[in-house]
């Protein structure tokens, strides 16, 4: 297993140097810009605690690896009244219309988003849970990358605002281990853990799996960042053009 374990971590590093991070990590861009693609994430977000309950979660947990899949699925399962909250305070609440938020959210620009939730679940639904802890690890170094960069521009806002951004912020990532097995000794008996052929083969399936629909995500995120803060500046400059006028 300690072969995957770093094989996770190889693609992490590639998946950090996306273009999506080097926007978060742009000193130039406005914190409020950079958060400027929740919306987009809201699909996967509002699922990703049935994930959890419904999909990655065993009632009747056989295996030591099973129980702690299920007791890191209690910690995972309830993150999403936090992205609400964010949601509430970034002003999206007056921005549209149920039905105007059911055509976007089932709409062209965020298919990916829920893809992502569908492809998680195809994954891991009924799958040996060796290859969902290893989709877990692959999910969660993701989640590392994104949290670490919306933390610095969270923080940014926050100073600005003086609200505290709960899910994008420290809150959300400090209490994200990084790692499904995030308990004492929990890395020591995932690299532990021993392979058949099989389990490997389709262990290294399931990570390069996870991380193309996750490098698929990240650039619509961005392009819907990009898009909205274009049409930011152009309301701001008409807006500036009017008053000139006036």
């Amino acid at each position: 297993m300690q072969e995957l374990i770093a094989y996770i971590e190889q693609l992490n590093q590639e998946y950090a140097k996306l273009p999506l991070f080097e926007f978060l990590d742009d000193k130039s861009i406005e914190p409020s810009q950079k958060l400027s693609f929740a919306p987009c994430i809201a699909h996967f977000i509002m699922s990703f605690g049935d994930l959890n309950k419904y999909v990655v979660r065993e009632k009747n947990a056989n295996t030591k690896v099973q129980q702690i899949i299920n007791e890191h699925t209690y910690e995972d399962d309830h993150h999403w009244p936090w992205f609400i909250t964010d949601l509430e305070k970034l002003g999206y609440n007056s921005q549209m219309n149920f039905t105007q938020v059911l055509r976007f959210l089932w709409g062209e620009q965020t298919k990916v988003s829920r893809q992502l939730s569908y492809h998680l679940s195809a994954y891991m639904l009924e799958a040996d849970p060796v290859i969902k802890i290893i989709a877990i690890e692959a999910i969660e170094a993701t989640g590392n990358v994104l949290f670490s960069r919306t933390n610095k521009a969270a923080s940014e806002l926050q100073a600005i605002t003086k609200q505290e951004y709960i899910y994008f912020g420290h809150f959300h990532f400090n209490l994200e281990s990084g790692h499904a097995m995030g308990s004492p000794g929990g890395e020591d008996f995932l690299a532990k853990i021993e392979l058949t052929d099989l389990q490997r083969q389709q262990a290294f399936d399931v990570v390069n799996k996870v991380f193309k629909i996750f490098t698929e995500w990240t650039h619509e995120l961005l392009a819907y960042a990009q898009k909205q803060n274009q049409e930011a500046t152009i309301i701001k400059e008409s807006k500036n053009t009017l008053t000139v006028c006036v």
